[in-house]
């Protein structure tokens, strides 16, 4: 009897502590905006000739100038990378029929700017240099992990005044405790401009405008 008796008590202080550890999951969002304070531009030059040779000679003629020109505006070499460099067969269709217009060559650089109010002129000054795309404006954040934890401080401040609300609703002797912080996936801050112009540009305008950054955590509360 006596051990049955110490069975029935185990099972019933197993059963209360199973029902004591109750839970709560909320979702706290953080939002912060911020400035960018560099971006980066991609500047295409394209040429067509009869010949592949010929195509390839007046791009590099080119492209050389449009490098000089961003150099004479003391942006760091190592700032200005190739893209990609593609050279592709041209066709006109006539009546139905391919043919042969002669051969393309493209060559693409990567510009990081570091002083985004310099972006119009860059852009400009690559332009008159030779260069004939603009295909992509990014502007971005350097040491964006700082400010992304910023954010993530700032969702679970409010997680926290969530799950203070839930407690004051079920009328709580007590403030639940964390016990699991899940970080939910979340985007790069990158701000993208879309840029389309030509060698008619006379002075480009362009406003960086401002970078917002969201975190989001799932928190599991115990009370």
């Amino acid at each position: 009897m006596s051990g049955r008796w110490n069975q029935l008590v185990n099972s019933n202080v197993f059963q209360q502590t199973v029902r004591q550890a109750r839970t709560i999951t909320v979702i706290g969002n953080g939002q912060i905006e911020v400035q960018p304070n560099f971006a980066e531009v991609q500047i295409e030059v394209s040429t067509e000739a009869d010949e592949v040779t010929e195509a390839q000679r007046e791009n590099a003629v080119k492209m050389n100038q449009v490098i000089q020109s961003l150099l004479a505006l003391n942006i760091p070499r190592e700032d200005i990378q190739t893209a990609f460099y593609n050279v592709f067969p041209s066709y006109d269709y006539i009546e139905g029929r391919q043919v042969f217009r002669g051969y393309e060559v493209t060559n693409s650089l990567t510009v990081k700017i570091r002083n985004i109010n310099e972006v119009g002129l860059v852009i400009d000054t690559a332009l008159r240099s030779g260069a004939n795309r603009i295909s992509q404006l990014e502007f971005k954040l350097d040491n964006e992990e700082i400010y992304q934890n910023q954010a993530l401080q700032l969702a679970f401040q409010n997680a926290n005044s969530k799950v203070q609300a839930i407690a004051v609703s079920l009328q709580l002797p007590y403030m639940p405790q964390p016990i699991e912080i899940v970080e939910e996936s979340a985007g790069r801050p990158i701000l993208y401009r879309t840029v389309a112009m030509t060698e008619q540009a006379v002075r480009t305008p362009i406003e960086p405008g401002i970078i917002t950054i969201d975190a989001a955590i799932r928190v599991k509360y115990q009370y």
